[in-house]
C-alpha cells in the first residue's frame, strides 16, 4: 500500500504570514520612533569667526558714543565793509594769515567818487571855518577898539568933571559948565557898559557860530574817513591770526554787506563735537568724562555744552579737551567719543551682544566647559553701555558667550564650534 503525503493546512501558512507581517510592521513603527526621537545633528561653526566675552563681576563703566568731528574754537566770519565786486582772489584755502593779511580785493566806482565829493566837502567845510574866524575877529577887534576909545573918553570925561568941580567951588566957571562935564562923564560911562555888552555878545555869538561850524567840520570829517575807511576796505583783510578755512566767493562776483567772503579759524584751539543719540543725550550732564578717539591718539575731554536741538536724530554735544591736541590735528577730522555717565558697582557685566538692548530678554549661545559646543540660554539684561551690558538673569560669572550675530542658526539650540 502506498503512503500519499499530506500537504500542510492552508490555516497555518495564514497565521505564520500574518507573524512575519506583524513583526516587520512592529520593526519598522519602532525604527520610525527611535529615528523621530533622535536630536538633529549640531551645526559646526568657525570658532574664529565669532566673537566671544567672558562674563564678569566689577565695577561696570555706563559710557554713550557717537562719532563726530573736530572743530575751532575761534571762527572769524570775513565780510566785505561795503558793496563790491570781486576782482582777485590772493589765496587759497590752507594758507597761514595775519590780522593784516590781504585776502582779496574788491572794486566799486560809486565809492571812489563818494570819497572824493566826500574829500571835497570836507576841505571846504574847513576852509569856511577859518575865514568865518578871521572874519569874526576882525568884529571882535572893531568892536574892542570902539570900546576902548570910549574907555578912553570916558577917563578924560572923568578928570574933567573933577577939575570943573574943583574950579566951580572957587567959583572959576560957572554952574552950567560943570553940569556939562559931569553930564558928559555919565554918558561916557553909558556907552562904555553898552559896548563891553556888543563885545560880550560878540564874542559869545562868535564863539556859538564857530561850534557849528567846527561841528559841520567834524561831521565832514567823519564821512570823509568813513568813505575812505570803506575804500580801504575794499582790500578785504584777514583781521584774524589762523588759518584760511575756506574762501566762498570767487573773481567778478559781486558782494555786498551780508555777504560770506571767507572763514578763518585758530587751529590751534579746537574742541571735539559729538553726535550722540536722541535717547542717549538725556542722561548726559555738563561736565560729565569723555573720551575722543582720534585713531592715532586718545585725549581726555569732559562736556561743555549740549546743543538744544536735535538734528537727524541726534544731538551735538561739545567737548572741552583736557589733552593736546596731537601733532597733525586739525579742523573736520573726525573722531569717536564716549561719555562716561555713571559706574555700576559690583555689577555682573559682559560684552554688549549685537541685538542685545538694555532692559530686554534675549537668547545667547552660552560655551561649555570644553569650549567646543555652544547651547542657547535666555538671558535678561540690565542697563546697557557702549561696549558692554549688564547681565540680570541667565548667566553667572565666568560664563563664555557668542556676541556676533547667531540669526543664521535662529533654528537650533545648539552649535559645535572648531
Amino acid at each position: 500500500m502506498v503512503d500519499i503525503p499530506k500537504e500542510p493546512s492552508r490555516g497555518k501558512n495564514f497565521i505564520i504570514r500574518l507573524l512575519i507581517a506583524v513583526v516587520v510592521l512592529t520593526v519598522v513603527v519602532a525604527a520610525g520612533i527611535a529615528y523621530n526621537r533622535l536630536e538633529p545633528a549640531a551645526p559646526t561653526i568657525e570658532k574664529s569667526s565669532v566673537f566671544i566675552d567672558t562674563v564678569v563681576r566689577g565695577d561696570m563703566v555706563r559710557k554713550v558714543r557717537g562719532s563726530g568731528r573736530l572743530v575751532p574754537i575761534d571762527i572769524r566770519w570775513v565780510t566785505p565793509a561795503t558793496n563790491g565786486r570781486v576782482e582777485r582772489t590772493l589765496l587759497e584755502p590752507g594758507a597761514t594769515v595775519d590780522p593784516d593779511t590781504i585776502l582779496l580785493e574788491l572794486s566799486n566806482p560809486e565809492l571812489e567818487l563818494a570819497v572824493e565829493e566826500a574829500n571835497l566837502n570836507f576841505k571846504s567845510s574847513e576852509s569856511e571855518l577859518e575865514a568865518k574866524k578871521v572874519e569874526f575877529d576882525k568884529e571882535l577887534l572893531d568892536l574892542e577898539t570902539s570900546a576902548a576909545r570910549i574907555e578912553a573918553d570916558l577917563a578924560e570925561a572923568k578928570l574933567r568933571a573933577e577939575s570943573d568941580k574943583e574950579l566951580a567951588k572957587d567959583g572959576l566957571i560957572s554952574e552950567l559948565q560943570l553940569e556939562v562935564s559931569t553930564v558928559r562923564a555919565e554918558e561916557l560911562a553909558k556907552l562904555r557898559e553898552i559896548e563891553e555888552r556888543r563885545v560880550g555878545i560878540q564874542k559869545q555869538y562868535s564863539d556859538n557860530l564857530q561850534r557849528v561850524l567846527a561841528a559841520q567840520v567834524d561831521q565832514a570829517s567823519a564821512l570823509y574817513n568813513l568813505k575812505q575807511h570803506q575804500l580801504d576796505a575794499l582790500k578785504v583783510r584777514a583781521g584774524f591770526k589762523g588759518v584760511l578755512e575756506q574762501l566762498m566767493v570767487e573773481e567778478g562776483q559781486q558782494v555786498d554787506v551780508t555777504t560770506d567772503l571767507a572763514k578763518i579759524s585758530d587751529p590751534d584751539r579746537l574742541k571735539a563735537v559729538v553726535r550722540i543719540d536722541q535717547n542717549q543725550v538725556r542722561e548726559v550732564s555738563i561736565g560729565l568724562p569723555v573720551e575722543i578717539d582720534l585713531r592715532n591718539s586718545v585725549l581726555k575731554g569732559r562736556v561743555s555744552r549740549i546743543d538744544p536741538s536735535v538734528q537727524e536724530g541726534t544731538v551735538n554735544v561739545d567737548v572741552t579737551l583736557e589733552d593736546p591736541l596731537p601733532p597733525g590735528a586739525r579742523s573736520d577730522q573726525t573722531l569717536s567719543g564716549e561719555i562716561e555717565i555713571e559706574t555700576i558697582p559690583d555689577s555682573l557685566y559682559v560684552g554688549r551682544p549685537v541685538y542685545g538692548q538694555p532692559g530686554a530678554t534675549v537668547s545667547l549661545f552660552k560655551l561649555n566647559s570644553e569650549g567646543m559646543e555652544a547651547t542657547r540660554v535666555s538671558v535678561e539684561l540690565g542697563r546697557g553701555s557702549a561696549k558692554t551690558i549688564e547681565v540680570v538673569n541667565g548667566l553667572a560669572e565666568g560664563d563664555r558667550i557668542i556676541l556676533s550675530d547667531m540669526n543664521e542658526w535662529d533654528k537650533v539650540d545648539r552649535v559645535r564650534l572648531r
